[in-house]
């Protein structure tokens, strides 16, 4: 399981051509790859952990 503390970052990742999310999840603030970022139309956003609380959530509610 992931530590979660004050370094915690949670972000989601979009494709800013297709307009679709790719990916969402948090990780300590130094561990996080910039080099994925680097790909052209691919746009990394970082939310609150009660924004992100919300989208497993909903997700959970789809999937059950």
């Amino acid at each position: 399981m992931k530590k979660e503390d004050r370094n915690t970052r949670y972000f989601i990742d979009l494709d800013l051509e297709t307009m679709e999310i790719i990916n969402w999840d948090y990780d300590q603030k130094d561990l996080l790859v910039e080099e994925k970022l680097d790909i052209p139309g691919l746009h990394r956003l970082f939310i609150s952990k009660g924004q992100y609380n919300k989208l497993v959530e909903k997700r959970k509610k789809i999937h059950c």
